[in-house]
């Protein structure tokens, strides 16, 4: 009936609506700069797997570890966080050394960390990465 004061009920959930609806705007805020990721690096050494496993001037996505890591020359590595500095989502891909954020469509130059697709504007922090008895260990010195 028009001129009727709304429900009680109908005032409360329509605030518990807006409550939600503000916090998702704000987990995509675009001034994230780690977005959700609490230690977007390794926080202590990861291995990753033989280094030949990075071609010459590619990169190699280890999801499970968050961490990308290219090869700009032989014996040459360089590593990256892999999660999006946006929202913290983790990389599902690299292609042409971008590397593809699923949640939002940010990309990535993996040998350098930067970002060239938004909504993230932050690089992927850097990570250490070396040669440890044939294998690829990324993180800090243990």
């Amino acid at each position: 009936m028009p001129g009727q004061p709304a429900a009680r009920r109908t005032v409360l959930k329509g605030a518990a609506l807006v409550g939600v609806a503000g916090l998702g705007a704000a987990a995509c805020s675009t001034d994230s700069k780690l977005g959700h990721a609490g230690t977007p690096t390794p926080t202590a050494p990861v291995e990753l797997g033989p280094p030949e496993e990075i071609p010459v001037g590619g990169a190699k996505l280890y999801r499970e570890q968050r961490v990308v890591v290219s090869c700009p020359a032989k014996g040459q590595y360089k590593a990256f966080s892999a999660q999006c500095t946006h929202a913290g989502c983790v990389l599902d891909k690299v292609e042409d050394n971008l590397g593809n954020c699923p949640c939002h469509g940010s990309h990535f130059d993996v040998t350098t960390g930067e970002a060239k697709r938004g909504p993230a504007t932050a690089p992927l922090p850097a990570v250490p990465v070396r040669v440890e008895g044939g294998r690829l260990v990324a993180g800090p010195e243990a």
